[in-house]
């Protein structure tokens, strides 16, 4: 797996629209942690709430695990500490408000349970957005392990940021040094209209040539143009040059399919192999 794609793709089978079973998605967990491209994949996403469940399905090995704050911030602390030893917690994600509030006293909370444990603060793209991002890459250079998160994608259109708004946001954390995840509707590697959602989802592809030329220094513009592109093969060369590198702030995505990113890396010709038609 080349370096610039470790690690991009977190295990989301439990959430929409894949909604596996627990158990299901533990299981197929275990299998791509060995399989050849386990480098791919980042640890298995679990619901907060499900963390006594997942104990139940353990053997002796340990399971890394992202917890997704579906409980309120101050009862996230509980679920960590009651969370069985087998489960590894690499990091916490939590949403601090909705479209149209101010996020502020969310991330206020979130960032007063710091703890060691990696902390992504889901921001609205709305109003008090840059504050937001100001205060979190303030904490984090106090040595807070936090860092942002962002919805590309869900059940209405108005969660699908245009590609101008999702550029200022990446040059935004650019700008700030700070990472972010991205969360839904990152289903394939080059922007497209999806037949069944009737929305146009961006490409995850896409964004990670945003974020290459983002970290070249371009502007905004630029950045959203390389989002806006429904062309492979512009997407697939400028991703290809920079395959031996590291991958600059943006820290992976959740995807409820493992095979369907895999598949779009290999036809690509990013994993094994040349661009297939």
């Amino acid at each position: 797996m080349p370096r610039l794609l470790t690690g991009l793709v977190d295990d989301a089978a439990v959430f929409p629209p894949g909604s596996a079973a627990l158990p299901d998605a533990v299981r197929a967990h275990r299998a791509h942690r060995t399989a050849w491209y386990a480098d791919l994949v980042g640890p298995l996403l679990v619901p907060a709430s499900a963390l006594p469940a997942l104990a139940g399905l353990l053997d002796d090995t340990p399971i890394e695990v992202g917890v997704i704050g579906d409980l309120p911030i101050d009862q996230l602390d509980r679920a960590l500490a009651e969370a069985d030893r087998r489960i590894v917690v690499r990091q916490v994600e939590a949403a601090v408000g909705k479209r149209g509030e101010d996020p502020a006293p969310g991330l206020a909370a979130l960032l007063a349970r710091a703890d060691g444990i990696d902390r992504y603060a889901e921001i609205p793209l709305t109003f008090g957005l840059m504050a937001a991002l100001d205060t979190l890459a303030t904490a984090r250079q106090a040595g807070q392990p936090v860092a942002a998160k962002f919805r590309t994608g869900g059940l209405a259109a108005e969660l699908f940021p245009r590609p101008a708004e999702l550029a200022a946001v990446i040059c935004a954390c650019r700008d700030r040094d700070l990472p972010f995840k991205l969360t839904a509707g990152l289903h394939h590697a080059v922007r497209h209209l999806d037949p069944e959602t009737g929305f146009t989802h961006h490409g995850f592809g896409n964004v990670l040539a945003a974020v290459l030329v983002a970290a070249d220094g371009e502007t905004v513009d630029t950045v959203a143009a390389r989002l806006a592109s429904t062309d492979p093969l512009p997407v697939a060369e400028r991703v290809r040059a920079d395959l031996a590198g590291d991958r600059p702030w943006w820290v992976g995505f959740g995807s409820c399919s493992v095979s369907e990113p895999l598949t779009d890396l290999i036809r690509l010709g990013l994993v094994n192999g040349g661009y297939q038609q």
